[in-house]
């Protein structure tokens, strides 16, 4: 009885099935979006008539079905077209600077020693672990008390404050992984500490600033809650120009906007990894 229960191929069929289960639960609710983004029927989405790209067309400005032009969508592509740039340029911006804040702070925590380094540790892990709509509301009263008139710029330094974060976990695993003797021979052989850094250490760290610095863009580009607090009047980000669509009702064209959101963010996660296999 006990060899049955113990035996590895069971346990090898139960695990499997329940990666299936967690793919199935984690993926099929994305497919249903991707599959009904081209139903046309506009009043029950839940239910399928007939295949269109109507809802598509609506977004980039194209003819589509009287229903899908209706008044209240016909300055869509317009409108989609500004939270599109916003959300481009917080996402850069945030993890440009997440980037070079994380891979510095990662590189000084590796190298050097110094009193108080395990407290510093916690506090960077700390943005990531705390909600984040507490950190939303911090950020707010932060911005509000510090006088910021919210707008894009506060966006990017709220996003900056915990993309950093990410960053300096996947720098610092690359990291974890060196072989410092190679920095060593640089520094015997007369190379200075920007020399070896730029000759020596980058390349070998750049698969994960590279890792890190998609990492950010994706959750900047995708964040709702923290964004939801500190942006102002004419800032709206593409997740809150979705969010502001749902409220009047679920029309088809945010299944349309969910799925090229999606497909963007597959995009971006595969130029990672390409560039990632080319770097090792």
């Amino acid at each position: 009885m006990f060899d049955k229960i113990l035996d590895s191929k069971i346990w090898g069929r139960l695990f499997k099935g329940y990666g299936i289960l967690f793919l199935g639960f984690l993926y099929l609710p994305l497919g249903l979006i991707f599959v009904y983004s081209f139903n046309a029927n506009s009043i029950n989405m839940a239910v399928w008539t007939e295949f269109t790209f109507d809802w598509y067309l609506t977004i980039f400005g194209g003819a589509g079905t009287q229903d899908a032009l209706d008044a209240a969508f016909t300055e869509l592509p317009e409108r989609i077209f500004e939270v599109v740039k916003h959300s481009v340029i917080v996402a850069l911006s945030a993890s440009t600077v997440s980037t070079v804040i994380g891979t510095a702070t990662a590189i000084a925590l590796q190298r050097y020693n110094f009193v108080g380094k395990r407290f510093y540790q916690a506090l960077l892990v700390l943005p990531m672990i705390v909600p984040d709509i507490v950190l939303g509301i911090a950020l707010l009263i932060f911005f509000v008390g510090a006088g910021f008139k919210l707008s894009l710029l506060t966006i990017i330094i709220g996003h900056t404050t915990f993309l950093s974060s990410y960053v300096f976990v996947v720098v610092s695993a690359r990291l974890a992984g060196m072989d410092t003797s190679l920095e060593q021979a640089s520094a015997d052989l007369g190379a200075g500490p920007i020399t070896t850094f730029r000759r020596v250490t980058l390349p070998q760290i750049m698969p994960g600033v590279i890792g890190g610095f998609l990492l950010a863009f994706i959750i900047s580009l995708d964040d709702v809650v923290i964004t939801y607090f500190i942006a102002g009047v004419g800032s709206q980000t593409l997740p809150l120009f979705i969010l502001a669509m749902m409220r009047r009702g679920l029309r088809p064209q945010i299944n349309a906007l969910a799925v090229l959101l999606l497909l963007f963010s597959f995009a971006v996660a595969a130029v990672g990894l390409y560039l990632r296999s080319r770097k090792t």
